[in-house]
């Protein structure tokens, strides 16, 4: 064997990596990129005042979401190269982990208790939201589930019944923490993976209405989260209560008319609106940078979900066609519930917008959907 003959496999080794990355969605990759460094931006401008205050430096918070955000870009660097297959071999144990997480959290004194519910695990220098990583490990189990059992997806006790039981159990963990919105937010991604899967409509009409009907009593039940829908159908009438944190929302996005006050020129972030920095940074956003600056960001949104369901489109493949479309989801849920809860058009609720908000869980399971999409965008083989 002569010296060209013995490296020939390494240079076609090495060349067939170099197409799958001229494959990989650059577009795609571009807007996650513009979003998560959009983000720390926001993130400096509206946690500036309260870490100076608590932790005498500004910095505080914007420095813990740059590591947050490293460790996201290498997850999202793995997730785009590492074989399909291995993810895909793994789907059972993704859900084993998770679930053992949910019930650490929910059930043993690792759970941090925050606000009345427990929904971090802490490990020391750093906490865990289990709900984030339940996300994506639901959606490659639905994925491969659907992709399976299409010729039996159709039966109840086969097609409806497992996909259900194991959403519910994690539904269930969840309650225990409690963490409602959270359980809402897995059970719609059922539902949307179920009419992609070919589950009969009938099915998802009856659960369905059970879902709906269970979720108002457990509303009902309750008298806190009772007090937040009566917020949210008049949050003015309890301005100084349940309604507080909506009223001030909506403040911000009033002050912020065409042009916005400028950036890091907003008023609500100085203690008016809690916990700024977090679920409700786009109202900073849209205080700071105005109707303008709002509508270039929703287009931003709009660019990277129309690359995402691309992605999802053009696989012939059901397990990676399903898969995207169940990360596109997630993101999607996450983009469009957030914004739906700080406008005032759906009940206050705790749900991060990816990306953006502070916290490492959800940046992390954003990065790791995105690190999906990316690798399913590059097609061939797994």
């Amino acid at each position: 064997m002569n010296r060209n003959t013995r490296h020939k496999p390494k240079l076609q080794t090495a060349q067939a990596a170099a197409r799958a990355i001229d494959r990989m969605d650059h577009w795609l990759l571009l807007a996650t990129l513009l979003l998560a460094c959009f983000g720390l931006i926001m993130v400096l401008s509206s946690s500036g005042i309260m870490a100076e205050r608590f932790y005498s430096d500004k910095y505080h918070f914007f420095k813990k979401q740059c590591v947050f955000a490293g460790v996201g870009l290498l997850a999202m660097y793995v997730c785009s190269r590492i074989p399909r297959r291995y993810i895909y071999g793994m789907t059972y144990l993704w859900l084993f982990i998770v679930l053992v997480l949910l019930a650490l959290c929910s059930l043993t004194p690792l759970g941090v208790r925050v606000g009345g519910a427990t929904r971090w695990i802490s490990f020391g220098l750093f906490n865990v939201q289990p709900l984030e990583l339940a996300k994506p490990a639901l959606v490659v189990y639905l994925a491969y589930f659907f992709a399976k059992q299409q010729d039996n997806v159709k039966h109840f006790s086969i097609g409806f019944l497992p996909p259900f039981l194991v959403t519910g159990l994690f539904c269930g963990l969840l309650m225990l923490q409690p963490d409602f919105g959270g359980s809402v937010f897995l059970a719609a991604i059922l539902f949307f993976m179920c009419a992609i899967g070919g589950t009969r409509l009938s099915y998802l009409f009856t659960a369905g209405i059970f879902g709906g009907g269970l979720g108002w009593q457990l509303i009902a039940s309750s008298p806190y989260r009772f007090k937040r829908w009566t917020a949210f159908l008049d949050p003015f009438a309890s301005a100084q209560q349940e309604g507080y944190q909506l009223v001030q929302s909506l403040y911000a996005f009033g002050s912020g008319k065409i042009f916005g006050t400028g950036l890091g020129a907003g008023k609500q972030k100085l203690f008016f609106l809690p916990e700024a920095h977090n679920d409700f940074i786009m109202a900073v956003v849209g205080e700071e940078l105005g109707f303008v600056g709002m509508s270039l960001f929703f287009c931003l949104i709009a660019f990277f979900l129309l690359r995402a369901f691309q992605v999802a489109l053009k696989q012939e493949d059901l397990q990676d066609r399903f898969t995207a479309f169940g990360m596109t989801l997630v993101l999607a849920l996450g983009f469009v519930l957030n914004l739906a809860v700080v406008l005032g058009t759906v009940p206050p609720k705790g749900v991060a917008m990816p990306f953006m908000s502070y916290g490492g869980s959800n940046l992390l399971a954003s990065f790791i959907c995105a690190g999906m999409l990316l690798n399913i965008s590059r097609g061939g083989g797994r």
